[in-house]
Order: C-alpha cells, then structure tokens, then sequence
C-alpha cells in the first residue's frame, strides 16, 4: 500500500536539501568568479561548454541561457570533443568545462589539449582538488555536501549547484553588458515579450479590409461596410480626410431611438475627432490606447493618410498580451 505521508516527507526533504545546497554555495564564491565573469565579457570568441553526463545536460541550460542573454555560447560534449569535436573551438573562445568529480577520464584527456589550443578553461566542480581544477584557469566551486537521494549517489544537489552558478554567471553578465529588456527581446521576437517590444502597428494590418464610407453616404451604405469588412467599424472619410467614426454600437443605439433611419446618413451618428495611431506605433500603445478609453479598434492613420484599422481581436490572436 502506497504511504502518501512518506512520499510527500521525501519530497519535502529533497527540495529543503536541495536549497540548502543552493544556499551555501553564497560562500564559495571567489575573486576566480569575478576573474572568468570578466574573462567572459571581454572574450574575442565564444563561450564553450562542456561536460558529460548530468553536467553535459546542465552545460546545454547554460549555454541557452547566454545565447538568450546576450553572451554567445556552444555546448561541446565532452566525450564527442576528443573524437573530432574539438574542431569547433575557435582561437578567442573561452571553455567551461563542468564536471563533479573533476577526475573522470574524458575530461583528463580533454583538459591538456583545451589547454594546448590555447583556450582559457574554466573549471565548474566539485572537487577543488581534482584534475580539473587544478589545471584550470579560474575555479566555479560547486560543492555539496552530498546528494539528496538516500545513496548519495544519483546527481541532485550536485546538478542543482552547477545550474545556479551557471545563471549566477548568465546574471552577472547581463548586467555587465546593460542587457534590458529590448535587447532580451531581441533574441525572443516571438515571444510576448519579443512582440510587445518590437511589434508595431503597421506589421499586422490587414490593408485589403479598410472600411470607409463618405459622410453622405446613406445607413444602409454603412451597416453593409461594416459587415462586410468584419471589423466592427468604419472611417468615416471627406476628402481624403478622416472627419469621424461609425461603430456596429452606433447602429446599435442609432436603431433603440429610432424606427426609420432613411433619413440619415454616416454624418448624423458618426463621433468626431475618433481615437487613432500611426502605422509606426508599437502594438502595445495601441492596446494601452484601447484600454483607456474602453474601445476595441482604432483607426491607423499617417500623417492624416488611412491606413485601416487594428482591432483588439488581432492584438490578442497576435499573442502581445
């Protein structure tokens, strides 16, 4: 029979010890951090990072980290580096090798021929005593007192420690090179925030569906150009000039007070002066625009030319917020 109250107890347990570990790394933190921080910054070429096994899998989060943050990285696998893979580190590449033990046999036969390349290496383990680190450049210590699991075997606290000082590194780089969220932005163009920073008005408006309609024309003109434009509006235009806006909540209100409408035309229930916003505008103003002023589309028009229409629909398809 499953004992719930046990499992949860190990999950409690691994998570407590696990941020303990996380937590003491505070103090292993050394002017070498600063040192292969600076390093990185400064480097010609790229950041490589290597590792095998549960470290490989950490050195790949790391290495999608600084891609996304400005920092430009390549995973190397250990083990595939000394059968030909070495061919990818460059002369002005600095090299992150992340291992636990710092003594297993791929990284003891990868380390001198880094070092012969001329590559700066960085050491990210465990061990400040082992191979690695002490034919390392600069030493990320990432020591724990053991693994959470009952056999202080399988790799936990270990990976864990190795992952927080990757974005601890990731972090302060960001900082050293003034990284915001434009920049960030940048490398996620489809992201929300990708769109919200670099999106602007003009890059999704449908031209073909441009609803307009002259002040003179009748209602029945009217309501047939909202529907068929499917937007829920139209601009209202006089000589080549936007004078105003009709709504499907005109009609609505325009048909609640009045039993015959022949009489009318756009003019008569148009509202003056409508809200708008140029192609070049971010889509995120445009929506803070539609927000403020409770209103679901927005006439887009360039210096006093009409462009179409942007309705809150798209902004949200769009995936902006």
């Amino acid at each position: 029979m499953i004992n719930s109250e046990k499992i949860l107890a190990s999950a409690r347990r691994t998570i407590i010890t696990e941020s303990q570990s996380i937590a003491q790394l505070s103090d292993l933190i050394t002017d070498d951090f600063a040192n292969a921080a600076e390093l990185i910054y400064n480097a010609s070429g790229r950041l490589v990072v290597t590792g095998i096994g549960k470290s490989a899998i950490i050195a790949q989060k790391i290495v999608a980290t600084m891609n996304s943050t400005g920092t430009p990285a390549m995973f190397l696998h250990a083990s595939e580096a000394i059968h030909g893979d070495l061919g990818m580190v460059q002369p002005g590449d600095v090299v992150i090798c992340i291992s636990k033990s710092g003594n297993s046999p791929e990284i003891k036969v990868l380390v001198p021929i880094v070092k012969r390349f001329g590559n700066t290496l960085i050491a990210m383990t465990g061990n400040v005593t082992s191979f690695l680190a002490k034919e390392a450049g600069f030493i990320l210590d990432t020591t724990v007192n053991a693994e959470a699991d009952p056999n202080n075997l399988a790799p936990t606290n270990s990976t864990t420690a190795q992952l927080v000082m990757g974005d601890a590194l990731a972090v302060c780089l960001i900082e050293m090179r003034n990284f915001g969220a434009e920049d960030f932005a940048k490398y996620h163009p489809g992201g929300a925030l990708g769109k919200k920073l670099l999106l602007r008005v003009g890059d999704m408006l449908d031209q073909t569906h441009r609803p307009s309609v002259a002040p003179t024309s009748p209602i029945k003109n009217v309501i047939v150009e909202i529907s068929q434009k499917r937007l829920g509006v139209t601009a209202v235009e006089e000589d080549g000039k936007i004078i105003g806006i009709i709504t499907d909540g005109d009609i609505r209100r325009m048909l609640e007070t009045r039993d015959s409408f022949s009489d009318l035309s756009a003019k008569d229930i148009m509202t003056q002066n409508p809200k708008m916003v140029s192609s070049v505008s971010m889509v995120v103003d445009a929506l803070n625009i539609m927000e403020d002023f409770s209103i679901t589309q927005l006439i887009v028009a360039d210096e006093g030319i009409y462009k179409g229409v942007i309705h809150l629909h798209d902004i949200l398809k769009e995936g902006v917020v």
